[in-house]
């Protein structure tokens, strides 16, 4: 995969701006805009999500208590690339403003904090000085093109665009949930032989510059009820205790007599600037 060219994202996501990539066969033209310019199809964000989060995702408490307000507050820090030639969606992602020292020590505690600090600053009208990426998805088809890198580079430039001089992310390792057993400080200081990280995601964000600064080891707490956790693992769990689970990144523990089974996943912080 070659990089034709990087493109001027100053900009930002409220006017289309135009990114190039170079796949196998064919230059490709992506336009970077704002996630609601357009009304797509259920058929089209049905493709673009087909390989999205787990459906357990979704079960954390304290999450839910911002996630409402961030949607109404933020916007305007939502992106879609869109595929020019054949007018479709291939890759969207979002991030919330912050305000960060630039200390380890002042990191948000897990993701639900990166949320309610940035409702904090907006509801407070504080300055915020720190763009947090929150999340991305890349088409199934357009996998291993070059999206993934485009809209990592559209994201930084949407920051640049509000004044947010640092940029973080909350990295979700994609291979990770193969390795449920390791600690993520382990799994995250593996590497391939040329140096750089063994996990394709980290390794997409060292290519683009980034460097990883914290583990954040409780980046999220999911907790539902046994059945909801069988649905959703397509697994019977006849007793209490810990468990793999499909996508899972670290064990689900059990609680049958409590009906509760809580699900505590890591992800690695990594700074672009």
């Amino acid at each position: 995969m070659v990089i034709v060219g990087r493109h001027n994202l100053r900009r930002g996501c409220n006017a289309a701006t135009e990114v190039t990539a170079c796949g196998g066969r064919r230059a490709v033209s992506y336009r970077v805009e704002a996630s609601k310019a357009h009304s797509w199809s259920d058929a089209q964000l049905d493709a673009l999500f087909a390989e999205g989060f787990p459906a357990f995702i979704t079960a954390d408490q304290e999450v839910k208590k911002y996630i409402g307000l961030v949607r109404e507050y933020f916007p305007h820090l939502d992106v879609m690339l869109v595929d020019d030639e054949k007018g479709e969606p291939v890759a969207t992602g979002w991030g919330v403003p912050i305000s960060w020292s630039g200390e380890v020590e002042n990191l948000p505690v897990s993701f639900a904090d990166v949320l309610r600090r940035a409702v904090e600053v907006h509801q407070t009208g504080s300055g915020a000085d720190t763009f947090v990426i929150c999340g991305g998805i890349v088409h199934p088809g357009r996998k291993g093109t070059g999206v993934a890198e485009e809209l990592i580079t559209s994201l930084c430039g949407t920051a640049e665009t509000h004044g947010l001089l640092r940029v973080l992310a909350p990295v979700r390792p994609t291979r990770k949930h193969q390795y449920p057993l390791f600690s993520i400080e382990e799994y995250a200081s593996w590497s391939r032989p040329d140096g750089l990280p063994f996990d394709p995601w980290l390794r997409l964000h060292a290519r683009l510059g980034a460097n990883v600064i914290a583990m954040a080891p409780e980046a999220q707490t999911m907790t539902a009820t046994v059945g909801e956790w069988e649905k959703w693992a397509g697994l019977a769990m006849p007793a209490s205790g810990e468990y793999v689970i499909p996508q899972g990144m670290s064990v689900l523990r059990l609680d049958r007599d409590a009906d509760l089974g809580t699900y505590v996943e890591p992800n690695v912080w990594v700074r672009h600037r």
